[in-house]
This record gives structure tokens, C-alpha cells and sequence, in this order.
């Protein structure tokens, strides 16, 4: 799969294409229908497909100090796409200069002069342009000048998760930040991943026998609520069975919040330095201050037990 940052890292010889816009923070199950129907598409056409997306995320731009929690990075959703099947990822670098293109001028911009649309795919609720002036029905009607076509796939599943309601990013930032991994999973369709750097932490984890990857996670990251979750450590494309804390550290009068992982069992991992990725699989326990620390280690075993079966439970399906 080919990826682009800006307008200019398009092929010059870029031929017509089949195109979906939109920040898709996630990919969850609702924008996979979207995507997944411009890659069917495209392929019926002979045509490659293309996503459109934008960093940092138009809120930030439009209302500084306003950017979402994070459900997934750009490389992140790259990869995702490209298990889709889509042949290009465009990131438009979102400006406050671009932020007051009008819709037209953003359709022959982006969608006409350098994507060479020919047919676009979008969910009911697609907005474009200047204060999010251009719509669905916009878009349509441009695409009789600019010869595009235009369908919309209507992107509204709904399971338990939120009691029933849509399916969107909104609903999982909010699960996650309640700490309901498992119904954030259900809109994701996979675990909610959290990725960062290992740094040296306090170490206290190590001292009583159970040594955490102390992750420094992405700017914006969406992070579940403070407790236990019981998940994976992914390392170098190995995903090890984890205990995972997230919080304060309260036992130990901590201050700053942080996740941490446990990788069940393994023994001399040195994680120093290196990318890795979290995955929350279900929710444990909330975060607790015991009264002695051996009271924390009686609850840590009783963790790590209880993680240890709901991974082996999940991937034996």
C-alpha cells in the first residue's frame, strides 16, 4: 500500500481512483463498511482505492486544546486500511489555511486535480470544507461538473455495546475512558491498542517480582480508566499474554499515570528503548491501596491468575 503526506507526494502520472474521505479514527466496524465498499468497488472498476485523512484532527485546528483522545495513530490505521485492501493512504496535513477552503474549492483541490476521482464513497453524515459548510448532497451535485460519481454507505451498526447505541468513535473514547475494553473491542472489532516507548519506571514492579514495561504512550492517546486489565504485550510482532495496570500507582503515593504491562510468565525480557504495543482485552479490577505491600502481592498473584484465564478463555474462542 502506497502512503502519501500531503498533495504533493501524489504520483504526477496518478490516474482516476475510487476515494473515501474522512478521519477515521480507529477503523472501527462502522468505517470498515465505508472502506471496505470503496475497495469492492474499485476493484470492480479496475481502479485503485484511496483513503483521505487528516492530521492532526480538524478540532484541533478549527478549537485549539479540543483534540480527541487518540483511538489509533496515523501508522496504525494505515496498517488497518491496508488489511482492507486499500491500495493508498493520503494524510492531508490539516492547516488553518486548509481549514478555510470552501467545499468546492476542497472537492477540486483534493478530489479532482490530484486524486482524479471517479467515483467517492461516504457515510450519510459526511462533512467537508469550511466550518463544515459541504455535505452529501454538495458533494453530489459537484460531481455532475467535476464527472465523479458519488455513493453513500450507510455506516450505523449497533451490538450491546453503549446499551445499543451506533456504533462510532465517540461512543469507544467513552467506553474506553470507563474502563469497558470489551465493549470498545465490540465497535472495534479487535482490542483497543495502546503503543509507546519502554522507559525506566520506579522499578518497583521488578522488585517484587513482577517486572512491568513501563510505556510512554503517544500524545492524545485514548487510555482506559485507572485498574487491572488483563490483555497482550506486543513485541517485535510477538503478542505475550499481560497483566496490565493502569493508574497512579496509589500504594506507592504515585503521582504520575501511567500503563504498565506484565508479560505473564516471561522471564528476562529487556524491553528498554523499544515500540510496543498494549492491547485491552477485559477489565479486571479497579486500582486499589492496599494495606501492607504484602496485601498488594496477595493481589497481584490474584491478577495475574485471573488475566492469565480470561486470555486463555478469549483465544480458545
Amino acid at each position: 500500500m502506497q502512503r502519501w503526506r500531503g498533495l504533493e507526494d501524489i504520483p504526477q502520472d496518478w490516474g482516476r481512483s475510487v476515494v473515501t474521505i474522512g478521519s477515521y479514527d480507529g477503523v472501527h466496524r462502522g468505517h470498515q463498511l465505508i472502506i471496505g465498499r470503496a475497495v469492492e468497488r474499485a476493484r470492480e472498476l479496475g481502479l485503485p482505492s484511496v483513503v483521505v485523512t487528516f492530521d492532526p484532527h480538524p478540532s484541533e485546528v478549527v478549537r485549539p486544546g479540543s483534540h480527541p483522545p487518540l483511538l489509533a495513530p496515523h501508522h496504525r490505521r494505515a496498517e488497518l486500511m491496508a488489511e482492507l485492501g486499500v491500495d493508498a493512504v493520503l494524510v492531508l496535513p490539516f492547516t488553518t489555511e486548509f481549514s478555510k477552503l470552501a467545499p468546492a474549492d476542497f472537492i477540486a483541490k483534493v478530489l479532482v486535480d490530484r486524486l482524479h476521482a471517479q467515483l467517492v464513497i461516504e457515510g450519510p453524515n459526511f462533512r467537508f470544507g469550511h466550518k463544515a459548510a459541504g455535505d452529501v448532497r454538495l458533494l453530489t451535485e459537484l460531481g455532475t461538473t467535476y464527472d465523479y460519481g458519488v455513493e453513500v454507505v450507510d455506516l450505523y451498526v449497533s451490538g450491546e455495546a453503549g446499551g445499543g447505541e451506533p456504533f462510532s468513535s465517540t461512543l469507544t473514547r467513552r467506553l474506553i475512558a470507563a474502563g469497558d475494553v470489551a465493549g470498545a473491542a465490540e465497535i472495534l472489532g479487535r482490542p483497543h491498542r495502546v503503543e509507546g516507548i519502554v522507559v525506566r519506571g520506579a522499578q518497583r514492579g521488578r522488585a517484587l517480582g513482577f517486572p512491568t514495561a513501563n510505556v510512554e504512550t503517544l500524545p492524545h492517546t485514548a487510555i482506559p480508566a485507572d485498574g487491572v486489565y488483563a490483555g497482550w504485550l506486543e513485541v517485535n510482532g510477538e503478542a505475550m499474554p499481560a497483566a496490565i495496570s493502569v493508574g497512579t500507582n496509589p500504594q506507592f503515593d504515585g503521582t504520575e499515570r501511567t500503563v504498565e504491562a506484565y508479560a505473564i510468565d516471561r522471564v528476562g525480557l529487556d524491553l528498554y528503548g523499544l515500540h510496543v504495543a498494549v492491547d485491552f482485552l477485559a477489565y479486571v479490577r479497579g486500582m486499589l491501596k492496599f494495606e501492607s505491600v504484602d496485601d498488594l502481592l496477595v493481589a497481584m498473584a490474584a491478577d495475574v491468575k485471573r488475566c492469565s484465564e480470561l486470555i486463555s478463555a478469549y483465544e480458545r474462542g
